[in-house]
């Protein structure tokens, strides 16, 4: 029989059609399965908001994990899914960082294999009950402490904590008031590995998703129970600590110019938009006792004789509308360097500065500049460093009866950070406040994602919380979390919130006790990672049989357990 000899054209159809099918078959492959899992989750968080999925999303990379071959395999399918959960909640920051964001997910990924590695070694079939129980605690420790490594500033500070998926939700909110938005994290985390263990204590439906497993009825309840327990902790805390009593009322606004693309209407727009208060308006009537600007609303140094001029201007129009104004400058300060003041003024004058202390990575800083410098010649990263403040202290407005006004001021990224707002809280903040700009992400998730950050830190520390951003979003919480304002980014304009303050001494056990939960978390995976390692080693007392490198061999019918 003749064949047809293969021609030119032949190999170039073969070899496109294999160029096609090699990602395809990467895709579907279990690495880039677990990079799709990790990215679905960011669908929990804003502008999406399914945070229901928060509590079950888990779930497939988890049953991925658990049918790894070896624990190296687990930790390493545990790396690509934190990659892909970075690099879809960084996405918004491509144009800013180009390809980096690429870089930081299979970097920062890496923090993700400690959880692998338990879940694959404790969830794995046939189950006992000594390892369910410790899948309970261990697995969502590991996973805690790697978000707690990834806020620490030195790695770019905390973004897309899992528990923030929750900000809408008062009543699970209340476990960042017990322990921090670390808290809500765990409890999300734990409810995931309790569906895996009732999943896999199932008949046929466990053996069908995790070869080995076996109907195992107490195991089963025992993943209902420790299931209900995470769903059902949050309203419980609800329940249990209540807010603290109100001992004044003010009245904040927050002004939002929008984006303006006339540079010279953007330059006077936060100002032009405060007038309005004090003139037969829209919005006359209202008497606040604070107006705060966004981040970045004006771009001169008020403390420079040459812009006395302006600052007289500020004055009197703090004095028209009979409120301080908390504006905030983006400017090069002679002999210091660029750096953002949040600059409280009064009818009298400058009252307080705070200087911005958490800088954005890359937008302001690159860190490890000098291994990632590079990133300048093909993005938008910052050129050079900006200049740190010396850290937190508060800011004294006076309301409008002469009363002191305790304001813990914060600007923009720093709302990621919990210690912040805890550190001025712990100083006598009776209200926390955030200004924002993020012109540079617009119409992307950054800034509903970044909005969202003051619930959690108002449920944290008991305060409520307000933002002010120049193009949105702009926000204000009551101290339980609740939503109490929120101006998209499509709007511009000022709104007016009336807050209730708790007294200055006021504390939550958050306030009071701190990052407890993550160092706890950081004691179970210590625990949790010796035990593993004496009982791969053998050592005395962990594991009965022969010795000297050598395993025993039984012959004949196996001991039945």
């Amino acid at each position: 029989m003749s064949r047809r000899a293969t021609g030119p054209a032949d190999n170039k159809r073969v070899g496109l059609r294999s160029a096609l099918v090699k990602p395809v078959r990467w895709i579907w492959s279990v690495r880039g399965l677990m990079l799709l899992c990790g990215a679905l989750l960011v669908l929990a968080f804003p502008d999406v908001n399914f945070e229901y999925l928060a509590w079950f999303g888990l779930v497939p990379g988890l049953v991925l994990i658990v049918r790894s071959p070896t624990a190296r395999e687990g930790g390493v399918r545990a790396w690509w899914l934190g990659a892909g959960y970075l690099i879809a909640a960084l996405y918004w920051m491509a144009p800013e960082i180009g390809p980096g964001v690429l870089l930081v997910g299979a970097v920062f990924g890496v923090l993700w294999v400690p959880f692998g590695v338990a879940a694959q070694k404790l969830l794995r079939p046939p189950l006992s009950w000594p390892r369910a129980l410790a899948a309970l605690v261990v697995v969502p420790s590991c996973w805690l402490l790697t978000e707690w490594l990834r806020s620490w500033q030195g790695f770019g500070g905390p973004w897309a904590v899992f528990g923030v998926t929750q900000w809408q939700h008062p009543a699970i909110l209340a476990l960042a008031s017990v322990g921090g938005v670390w808290l809500v994290t765990f409890a999300l985390v734990l409810a995931n590995v309790a569906i895996v263990l009732a999943l896999e204590s199932l008949p046929r439906v466990g053996a069908g998703i995790l070869p080995g497993a076996s109907w195992r009825s107490g195991l089963a309840a025992l993943g209902v129970a420790a299931g209900l327990a995470s769903v059902g902790a949050g309203p419980l805390a609800f329940a249990l600590t209540p807010p603290s009593p109100s001992v004044r009322q003010v009245t904040i606004a927050l002004v939002q110019p929008g984006v303006i693309s006339n540079a010279s209407l953007a330059a006077h727009a936060s100002q032009t938009l405060t007038a309005d208060l004090s003139r037969n308006g829209t919005l006359a009537g209202v008497r606040p006792d604070l107006i705060v600007w966004g981040e970045s609303s004006i771009g001169v140094d008020l403390t420079l004789p040459k812009n006395a001029a302006t600052l007289r201007q500020f004055e009197a129009l703090s004095a028209a509308d009979g409120a301080d104004l908390l504006v905030n400058q983006d400017t090069t300060v002679p002999g210091k360097g660029h750096e953002k003041w949040s600059v409280l003024v009064s009818p009298t004058g400058i009252e307080g500065i705070y200087v911005k202390t958490r800088l954005v990575p890359f937008g302001e800083y690159i860190p490890f500049r000098q291994q990632l410098g590079w990133l300048t010649r093909i993005s938008k990263a910052a050129s050079s460093n900006m200049v740190a403040g010396p850290g937190a202290h508060l800011l004294y407005a006076t309301d409008r009866q002469g009363r002191p006004l305790p304001l813990g001021v914060l600007i923009c990224f720093e709302s990621a950070f919990p210690d912040m707002a805890r550190v001025d809280t712990d100083k006598g903040a009776q209200l926390i406040v955030y200004q924002s700009a993020t012109p540079t992400f617009q119409g992307t998730w950054g800034p509903d994602q970044h909005a969202s950050l003051g619930a959690v830190r108002a449920a944290e520390t008991g305060r409520p919380v307000v933002q002010a951003a120049l193009t949105g979003d702009t926000v204000a919480y009551d101290a339980r979390g609740r939503l109490l304002a929120w101006m998209d980014q499509d709007d511009h304009g000022v709104v007016t919130v009336r807050l209730g303050l708790p007294a200055a001494s006021a504390r939550t056990i958050y306030d009071r006790l701190g990052d407890y939960v993550p160092w706890v978390a950081v004691g179970i995976a210590v625990v949790a990672a010796l035990v593993m390692f004496a009982n791969s080693r053998g050592l005395p007392g962990r594991r009965a049989g022969a010795g000297g490198g050598h395993e025993a061999q039984y012959v004949g019918q196996s001991v039945p357990r």
